[in-house]
């Protein structure tokens, strides 16, 4: 990996090389232990002020992946604080780069701040968020797409979301990048060598040059493909429940959660305002928002809580349609349905509630009659009956199935998730639509090298090579302290 601390001015460069930093890398509070992160020159040192081992080596002649049992002392009163486990990393195989310790101990309030203080005492600072993944950065361990799956994966709630920061931290997109980059780099070389020696290499050739940038045009569309499914990987598929009056909307809801969260009465219009609650499907994380029956009302309050509803539908990634299977799809459905219009076919599944009420043959033949008449105006169409569960699981199935193989183990690798890197990819491929038309034109192949050249920054904002220092700030102040 390339070293990335060029970026950096020669001041900042030297107060990280200078500094040690300690910060607690366990969550707060009261668990079995705790662990203390210093990393930086003074590492070392500091592990030989404060720890005795118990079989009394020194922590300096410690080689790298070493594991010690001993005491922590107080590195002035030599008082012990705790006992536990020592670990060292040597530079440059640790995750900062650096030499660093990894003090384990006791997970009391009191133990942890103690020995926290110790680290401070011998000689270290106390660390900024996500600094020790800066210094990873910094130092060419990984590079800033790598730094940011690292906070992903700390805040994934959900298999999915966990198991697309894993492929992330293990470089997938961050090498797509690098792949396009070489593309646009030999486009470059090709481009200037026959500007600087046009007499030795002859006229630039442009039905190979469009050739390469047409491809790599075509690489980055790719990825900015899989740019939304990414987004509801990582943030959640938003499902906007909407329908009549008391269709069950709000049963279905709880259904859902398998939790009394939203209010159940037989008054129609119970519900007034949205409810927002957030379930875990197969991994995968569902926004539900339950909303107002849809209905014209006279009701001041009600009709407030009815345009939040349909505020909600149009902002949703899918629209769970309900309707009442003992009714049929009745004609305030198909009114309902069209005034849906704001949303593709293809994000409306149709939900009919109340299916343990009619005979489990007469309730499937009116979902076929309702499937047939809908047609392709929804993705799909579900009986079900939220009172009892039953058709819970093929409604859940039929909105993981708007996420394809993502959904599931996932057959597709790069993903991207992020929103900073989506606008960088938009970026290269507007420089590459412009590169793509002016050879296409033939025009002098400085004109081509400055389109070029501006999609190879723009893709070097995703792995970190020409970003500005103010963006790293940005990016990892959002990071816990001690990561």
């Amino acid at each position: 990996m390339a070293q990335n601390s060029a970026i950096w001015d020669n001041r900042t460069d030297m107060r990280l090389q200078d500094e040690t930093i300690s910060a607690v890398a366990t969550p707060s509070g009261e668990g079995g232990i705790a662990i203390i992160r210093v990393s930086g020159a003074k590492s070392r040192q500091i592990a030989e002020s404060l720890f005795a081992p118990l079989r009394g080596d020194k922590p300096q002649d410690y080689p790298g992946y070493t594991v010690r049992y001993g005491n922590f002392l107080d590195p002035e009163t030599r008082e012990i604080i705790d006992d536990g486990l020592l670990t060292l990393f040597r530079a440059p195989r640790s995750y900062t780069g650096e030499d660093c310790i990894e003090l384990s101990c006791h997970g009391g309030r009191a133990v942890t701040t103690r020995l926290l203080q110790a680290t401070l005492s011998a000689g270290a600072r106390l660390a900024e968020p996500g600094e020790f993944t800066q210094r990873a950065f910094l130092n060419g361990r990984i590079d800033l797409a790598q730094a940011e799956a690292v906070a992903d994966l700390i805040r994934a709630r959900t298999e999915s979301a966990r198991r697309l920061a894993r492929v992330q931290l293990e470089g997938s997109l961050s090498e797509a990048i690098a792949a396009i980059k070489d593309e646009l780099a030999g486009t470059l070389a090709a481009i200037e060598v026959t500007i600087d020696f046009s007499d030795e290499v002859g006229e630039l050739e442009y039905a190979p040059l469009q050739q390469r940038i047409t491809t790599a045009k075509e690489r980055v569309s790719r990825l900015l493909e899989t740019g939304e499914k990414g987004r509801i990987l990582r943030e959640g598929l938003r499902v906007a429940i909407v329908g009549r009056p008391n269709v069950g909307k709000s049963s279905l809801l709880n259904a859902l959660l398998r939790a009394d969260r939203a209010i159940v009465t037989p008054i129609a219009g119970t519900t007034r305002d949205l409810v927002e609650e957030s379930a875990n499907i197969s991994g995968v994380a569902l926004v539900l928002v339950d909303t107002a029956g849809m209905r014209d009302t006279e009701d001041v309050v009600e009709r407030i809580g009815v345009e939040r509803a349909r505020a909600a539908a149009e902002t949703a990634d899918v629209i769970l349609l309900v309707s009442d299977i003992q009714e049929g799809f009745t004609k305030e459905d198909s009114q309902l349905l069209l005034r849906l219009k704001v949303a593709e076919a293809g994000r409306i599944v149709c939900a009919l509630n109340k299916s343990d009420s009619l005979p489990s043959n007469e309730a499937n033949e009116r979902l076929q009659s309702i499937q047939a008449a809908l047609g392709a105006q929804v993705s799909a169409c579900v009986a079900l009956s939220a009172k009892s569960g039953e058709g819970l699981d093929a409604l859940e199935a039929a909105l993981l199935n708007l996420l394809g193989d993502s959904a599931g183990q996932g057959q597709e690798t790069v993903i991207v998730a992020n929103a900073r890197h989506f606008e960088a990819l938009q970026q290269a491929q507007t420089s590459l639509i412009e590169a793509e038309s002016a050879a296409n034109l033939q025009l002098p192949g400085d004109f081509i090298a400055i389109d070029v050249r501006g999609a190879l920054d723009a893709l070097g904002l995703i792995t970190g090579e020409t970003v500005t220092e103010d963006i790293i700030h940005r990016i990892f102040h959002d990071f816990c302290v001690g990561k």
